[in-house]
């Protein structure tokens, strides 16, 4: 019975066997009109990409539109030489394509990051071609999405066509980035290393605010980690924290002490317990590592992770967001600097509302008081042009360096008060004198208890 058994997994494997073609050949699918999805992060399909872009160079495919959440590396498709060949929609804007963004080469789609698959999913974009990053096949006959199983899976379920590169460095994830060979058209090798993201070194202004947002979360809390240094630097300050969960849309290198130590380890998760959850992750080659294989962390879809109604059913959801700027009736801009694009929506709507129907969830809004010109990040009002990401109705908690307060059931005069005493010391007396002229004599600034 054995050997038959093993017999007939290799029967089946060999029925599976891929054949693999140049990226230059699998391209060539690519029609003019046609919408790419590229899956991203640290498996950010490059060879592929070159491969298209040589395509556009010599004028075999124009208008092709190129949609991805976040991408990393070289986003040539997004030069002006390009324009009217590829048409770059982002559903979140990286540092490497924000001049692009701002000089209007590339472009950006509104929306929460739960939703980006049910654009795919329900049509609203029509996905001709997805190109993809995966683990090398198993004798189970499935490849694995790796680190970015975001709206990447949608993308794989409703495209035309799905092309992957087979790369024995992505790392085999479990979850919902397990697909089968069959959901994949045009195989190509690739042995490329994965991109790696080094965390900045923590500054003395990040490790007060960590250890601020770190009094706010209790034993037991699911952690939710928002993109950026932030959520790194709280990681740093809960070493002595017990039975914390981690249900996220992305996690980094910050998480894998806690894990080490077993201070991160979900047993007190009512869903997914036991299993750190996320859809997209960006870190080192440390982190790629603890992903394969490993049956504790669960890679899923954005419809999973950032499901606000699958959020709600966690306990002690703590969400730590950043964000750009904050007005005094607490407006939180995290997408834009006036009218120039920066990021995106991203998660932080899904989390700060599925915190806040989260028992004993505490939604969170870190950030220094003051930007790296020292320009004050709490402001009378924000920068005309701005986006409001999370609306003065969304906020709770807000954390600064100076302390933390929060702003949930309070008035605007209230919240201005509040968020006056954690800005810094050099811009409080502008925000009170601009509070006053705001909100009449009836507003006095007085000390709050924080």
């Amino acid at each position: 019975m054995f050997t038959f058994a093993a017999n007939f997994k290799q029967l089946y494997f060999n029925m599976k066997q891929v054949r693999y073609v140049t990226a230059e050949e699998a391209v060539k699918v690519i029609k003019s009109g046609d919408r790419v999805h590229l899956s991203g992060v640290a498996v950010t399909p490059h060879r592929l990409i070159k491969a298209m872009v040589e395509r556009g160079r010599a004028g075999e495919i124009y208008d092709v539109k190129i949609q991805h959440i976040h991408i990393e590396g070289a986003v040539e498709y997004a030069n002006p030489e390009f324009e009217g060949i590829f048409d770059c929609q982002q559903f979140f804007v990286g540092a490497n394509l924000r001049k692009q963004t701002q000089a209007g080469y590339a472009d950006y789609i509104p929306v929460f990051l739960s939703e980006t698959q049910k654009l795919i999913r329900e049509g609203y974009l029509k996905v001709n071609v997805a190109m993809i990053m995966v683990s090398v096949p198993d004798k189970h006959g499935y490849v694995s999405l790796g680190t970015s199983v975001d709206a990447t899976l949608a993308a794989v379920q409703c495209a035309d066509v799905v092309i992957a590169l087979v790369n024995p460095n992505v790392p085999r994830a479990w979850g919902d980035a397990m697909i089968r060979l069959e959901q994949i058209d045009i195989f190509v090798e690739d042995d490329a290393p994965l991109y790696a993201h080094k965390l900045d070194p923590l500054t003395e202004t990040d490790i007060a605010i960590g250890r601020n947002a770190a009094a706010l979360i209790e034993d037991g809390a699911c952690l939710q980690m928002g993109i950026g240094g932030m959520p790194n630097a709280v990681l740093s300050q809960l070493g002595n924290h017990k039975n914390l969960g981690v249900h996220t849309e992305m996690f980094a290198d910050g998480i894998l002490p806690l894990v080490e130590k077993g201070v991160v380890n979900g047993s007190m998760k009512n869903i997914d317990k036991g299993k750190m959850v996320a859809s997209f992750l960006m870190g080192s080659k440390e982190l790629y590592d603890f992903v394969d294989d490993n049956p504790m962390v669960a890679m899923m879809d954005v419809s999973h992770t950032n499901n606000v109604a699958v959020i709600r059913k966690l306990d002690r959801v703590t969400a730590i967001n950043a964000a750009l700027a904050i007005d005094l009736t607490g407006q939180v801009c995290a997408d834009s600097i006036g009218t120039k694009h920066y990021s995106g929506v991203g998660g932080q709507i899904d989390f700060i509302r599925g915190a806040g129907h989260s028992f004993r969830g505490r939604p969170i809004i870190a950030m220094p008081s003051v930007t790296e010109k020292g320009m004050s990040k709490i402001c009378p009002t924000l920068i005309e042009g701005s986006g409001v990401v999370s609306t003065r109705a969304n906020i709770h908690w807000v954390v600064t360096e100076n302390g933390a307060v929060n702003l949930y059931g309070k008035t605007f005069q209230e919240r201005a008060r509040l968020l006056i005493s954690i800005a810094h010391p050099n811009h409080q007396e502008m925000l009170d004198k601009a509070a006053f002229e705001r909100f009449g004599p009836h507003y006095r600034f007085v000390p709050v208890l924080k």
